[in-house]
């Protein structure tokens, strides 16, 4: 859909958009969904593969669905599309690089949206809402659009956006790419807030290894397949963790 037809749009034409799939600001890097658990991810944990290029790499390691692999304890090799897909929208958030903010929104109907797509009230879930809003400090611009916020701003839209349903485990795909490195690092602890406060298991894909220093676990790959797996020391800082990331991916590239 051209941006000129997305400008015209008011909140239950894009529900509607969504839920008949013309558009589908939430599930663009749904392929990451299908080999995550080949991570081992422990719950409640915040991990972050890295790469030279980690998102290709990545798709890469994701192409393939094996038997065995669950979320939310379903056989995913097992259910139809339509079963995947609801999967998705009801333990899934997603954060990507490029925001993806329906322009006409308002910060408020941008966060509420997956509940709309969902059949949801949001008035039910208002405390959830205000929570979340305070969470990445944008309780005073709810009612801003997005070419009013910064880049930063939207990306915390964004975050917020992902963790409104109160997913099983939020997939981030670059989220600090399009943004300054100040601004990049602000979101890493945002996400890290998210774990620590929500405890909201996280996966991000980045290439950055300053935002993988912020994760509890950092899992590289290397030709498109998992080398190697690094725990993260909590009580270290986080330049010494970084050290420690450049110390690994230059061992990986010797």
């Amino acid at each position: 859909m051209a941006h000129s037809e997305l400008t015209s749009l008011n909140l239950a034409e894009a529900a509607g958009l969504v839920r008949r799939r013309e558009i589908s600001p939430l599930e663009l890097t749904s392929a990451h969904l299908e080999r995550i658990e080949a991570l081992d991810q422990k719950l409640n944990s915040f991990i972050t593969v890295t790469a030279e290029s980690a998102l290709s790499r990545a798709k890469q390691a994701e192409s393939e669905l094996h038997k065995g692999e669950t979320l939310a304890g379903k056989p995913l090799s097992l259910l139809k599309d339509k079963e995947i897909t609801l999967l998705r929208r009801h333990n899934v958030g997603f954060v990507f690089q490029f925001f993806n903010l329906l322009p006409t929104l308002t910060t408020e109907e941008n966060i509420t949206l997956p509940l709309i797509i969902d059949g949801k009230n949001p008035r039910q879930y208002q405390e959830r809402l205000d929570n979340l809003l305070s969470l990445v400090g944008l309780s005073e611009r709810r009612n801003h659009k997005p070419d009013q916020l910064s880049g930063g701003e939207q990306q915390r839209v964004s975050l917020a956006r992902a963790l409104i349903t109160e997913p099983e485990i939020l997939l981030a795909d670059e989220p600090t790419g399009n943004l300054d490195s100040k601004t990049g690092i602000s979101i890493m602890e945002l996400l890290r807030l998210s774990r620590d406060e929500l405890g909201q298991t996280i996966v991000v894909v980045t290439h950055d290894a300053r935002a993988a220093a912020y994760a509890d676990r950092v899992v590289f790959l290397r030709d498109g397949k998992i080398a190697t797996h690094k725990e993260i020391d909590a009580q270290a800082t986080v330049q010494d963790n970084l050290k420690s990331i450049m110390a690994e991916i230059e061992s990986l590239e010797t």
